[in-house]
């Protein structure tokens, strides 16, 4: 198939601030090699399978500066799923529109992120009866907890895919599980993203997790480290071409810094969080494919 990437441009020129650079050279990389491929929303992409980019969280907080990334709604949703909360009149529909079309008319989307990460169901057997109840999983304290008193386990996992729970939600989770990493006093993260819509979501994904790989590490007294960021289908709408081709002839700028108040994580409040000298270009709007 004919390649519709752009050869050249300023991307060579920015070898000094390699984190952001990653993100324009995946999409560079999808523009040059990736396939025509159909879709469930019938846009149409252009789509490659099995992408890995990693953000060092010590040379600066990894937003994109060559658009403008609206942060405070980022900030906004990572609190909602961190409450457990599943319903856009839960404190997100009236500052971020990014659920709105999934949701049905009371606002509830199923048991999706916030559900599956603060009470996973499992039955357990009760003692009394001999019959089995329904007993909450609370996955990110479990892994706090774990940060803390297990720091070499390897089984310090967060895991939105509950199979048994996939149709009840609006939308099957697309940044599907997550790991910490323990090393040296710093707390690394990867995350697995079966689905990636690298114009409109893997910015808002990158900014999410290593906000949150930032919180946890904060209260666990470690230093925010890598995250790591492993793309499954890993694809760009058919039009969001020309705006990602805009972009990638932009020069990135240097990164910002993040401040946290000292609380623990499932205690931050948005005016908790402070992101300090971000420079960035104009904003770049992408249509939603539903």
């Amino acid at each position: 198939m004919p390649k519709c990437g752009i050869k050249g441009g300023r991307l060579e020129k920015t070898k000094d601030l390699k984190e952001m650079k990653q993100y324009l050279e995946l999409v560079k990389y999808i523009l040059d090699h990736g396939e025509m491929k159909k879709d469930r929303t019938g846009t149409g992409t252009i789509s490659v399978f099995g992408y890995q980019t990693k953000y060092d969280l010590r040379e600066g907080f990894p937003i994109l500066t060559t658009k403008k990334i609206l942060f405070d709604a980022v900030v906004r949703e990572l609190l909602w799923f961190l409450r457990g909360s599943t319903n856009i009149n839960d404190g997100l529909k009236q500052y971020t529109p990014i659920w709105n079309a999934w949701a049905d008319e009371k606002g509830d989307l199923g048991p999706v992120y916030g559900y599956q990460w603060r009470r996973w169901e499992r039955f357990v057997r009760d003692e009394e009866t001999g019959g089995y109840r329904k007993e909450p999983i609370d996955q990110i304290q479990k892994a706090v907890d774990m940060i803390k008193h297990e720091p070499d386990s390897r089984r310090i996992i967060v895991s939105a895919w509950n199979v048994a729970d996939l149709d009840r939600m609006a939308l099957p989770p697309c940044h599907a599980f997550f790991q910490f990493y323990v090393v040296h006093g710093r707390l690394d993260c990867q995350l697995y993203q079966r689905s990636a819509d690298v114009a409109l979501g893997v910015p808002f994904n990158i900014v999410s997790y290593a906000l949150l790989l930032s919180m946890i590490a904060q209260e666990c007294g470690l230093t925010p480290g890598i995250f790591v960021h492993t793309l499954g289908d890993a694809h760009i709408y058919a039009n969001h071409v020309d705006g990602l081709k805009e972009q990638i002839q932009r020069t990135p700028k240097p990164l910002p810094q993040l401040k946290i108040a000292p609380r623990p994580v499932l205690e931050v409040a948005f005016e908790d969080i402070e992101l300090i000298n971000y420079q960035h270009d104009a904003f770049i709007k992408f249509p939603i494919a539903v």
